[in-house]
């Protein structure tokens, strides 16, 4: 979403890159750009303004570190100001009081208000919460029966309205039955219109006096840019809403709502849709969306993405296996379907710091997709004694795997050559030399639950060329900071050696 964004912020740093220090001059020529920038992403031009202004208060008031250069002194200001523009910290819900507690959700006809209703009742159930859902929305056709599908789907108690009833009895009908069956969360998925309009207001008014909801949820379709902002500021007049959910985030817009809604409305973004699955809702970060937008990645969503697929224990064995070598193709297989789950591949690429630009210039996404597809087809048409055991794959066997899976046989060979090698990788990375830092125990089972790194990817240094990976040009050998990147403290003492030797 915020591509258009990271690109226009990251050539204002580049240009304040070559200066040797901060001057009113270049902030002020920078500024102009930040400014633009965010007017182009459809942020509020009222916003951008204050916005602009207190970057310029505060980076002309800040001395540039030793060791820093002003470039990144500017980025280190822009980012804590887009921090706050975005609300500050991560707010949860409160759902203190009354028992079961009651969330209302508002908005528009098709801003995903039912989606996103099914998809927090999984988030809140993975908090061990017991949820209820509520179909409420008597108006459009086929709501009711959209929300009970999500609901049969998710194995999650559902209301059984009808058309002809009234919302408002729905509503507190639902609360009762939900208090009975001893659940301790009830969503309740209003009707929406086309547009702002009185008896869609006094409707949510009176469910709202009803049922006394500790939350309301304004919905807004991230897609729609100000007008989300607009329409957002209404629903807060009349109802008062307590939080935001930003659908659709995964979209091309620019992310101006995602920018202005909170400054506008005061109530917090407190998630965001990220795709279409019902799994792809996640908590909104200010500080981590805020890294993202300046291009520095978010390894911590990526680490959360990553055990959400895989328990504590199972991780800890997996990294266990990979210490004394005993990753093999049916654990590849594992972690390459966990990595399917977490999205796709370009959206885990961004939140790798240091990778997000790289991800661009690699151009279109659906042809590595296709090397992970073929990949999985023929690890798929090994038997599983094959998998655990790839050296009895001989010639015979590696024909009936091509044939099988529908590639070729050098196919096959390229796939077994390649493991081969990321299992030596990942084996220096688990179990490094005595000059090399050795990974602490707990970043070893976390990487164990990545798959070394990413599930599937094997370990995040020296992507290009790995299994499934179709040789993804661009890719540094090694990323910054890990174990298996740039040179060996052994490597380097030669070249100290032999400058030496040069000196002579």
């Amino acid at each position: 979403m915020f591509e258009s964004l990271t690109d226009r912020l990251s050539g204002v740093f580049r240009n304040l890159s070559g200066r040797a220090q901060l001057t009113e001059s270049n902030i002020q020529d920078a500024l102009r750009e930040v400014r633009l920038a965010l007017l182009e992403a459809d942020v509020n031009f009222k916003i951008v303004k204050e916005f602009v202004d207190r970057v310029r208060e505060a980076a002309l008031g800040v001395e540039v570190m030793k060791g820093v250069t002003p470039a990144q002194q500017v980025i280190k200001v822009v980012h804590d100001e887009l921090v706050k523009l975005l609300g500050g910290d991560s707010t949860a819900l409160d759902l203190k009081g009354q028992q079961p507690a009651v969330i209302l959700m508002a908005g528009l006809q098709g801003s995903g208000k039912t989606t996103s209703s099914g998809k927090l009742a999984l988030l809140l159930r993975k908090q061990k919460m017991r949820p209820y859902l509520v179909p409420a929305d008597v108006y459009r056709p086929a709501a009711i029966d959209q929300l009970r599908t999500l609901a049969k789907q998710l194995d999650i108690p559902c209301f059984e309205s009808t058309p002809d009833m009234n919302p408002v009895d729905i509503a507190r009908l639902a609360v009762e039955d939900a208090r009975e069956k001893q659940c301790t969360v009830v969503i309740v998925d209003t009707a929406g219109r086309l547009h702002v309009d009185e008896p869609l207001m006094q409707e949510l008014v009176a469910i709202k006096a009803a049922v006394k909801p500790q939350e309301i949820l304004f919905v807004a379709d991230a897609m729609t840019g100000q007008d989300a902002v607009t329409v957002a500021e209404s629903f807060n007049d009349h109802l008062g809403i307590t939080g935001v959910v930003l659908t659709k985030m995964d979209g091309d817009a620019r992310g101006g709502a995602a920018l202005s809604i909170k400054s506008v409305t005061g109530a917090p973004v407190k998630f965001v849709g990220m795709g279409e699955k019902l799994s792809e809702m996640e908590v909104f970060h200010p500080d981590r969306v805020a890294g993202r937008i300046l291009g520095m990645g978010d390894v911590l969503t990526l680490l959360e993405k990553a055990q959400g697929e895989m328990e504590a224990e199972e991780a800890e064995a997996l990294a266990k296996k990979m210490q004394k070598n005993k990753f093999d193709l049916e654990d590849f297989r594992t972690q390459m379907h966990r990595m399917r789950k977490m999205g796709s591949l370009s959206s885990i690429i961004k939140l790798i710091p240091g990778l997000g630009s790289i991800a661009d210039k690699l151009g279109d996404m659906s042809s590595h997709e296709k090397e992970l597809n073929k990949t999985e087809a023929i690890l798929s048409s090994m038997t599983a004694k094959e998998r655990r055991n790839p050296d009895i794959i001989n010639g015979s066997r590696r024909a009936r795997i091509a044939k099988g899976s529908g590639t070729q046989v050098a196919d096959v060979n390229q796939l077994l050559r390649q493991f081969e090698q990321m299992k030596k990788m990942m084996q220096s990375m688990m179990n490094p030399g005595k000059h090399q830092p050795r990974i602490p125990q707990g970043m070893m089972n976390k990487l164990g639950g990545m798959g070394g790194g990413l599930p599937g990817m094997g370990g995040l240094p020296g992507m290009g060329g790995l299994p499934g990976m179709g040789g993804m040009p661009g890719l540094p050998g090694g990323m910054p900071g890990l174990p298996g990147s740039g040179k060996s403290a052994t490597k380097k003492k030669r070249d100290k050696q032999k400058r030496k030797n040069k000196k002579r």
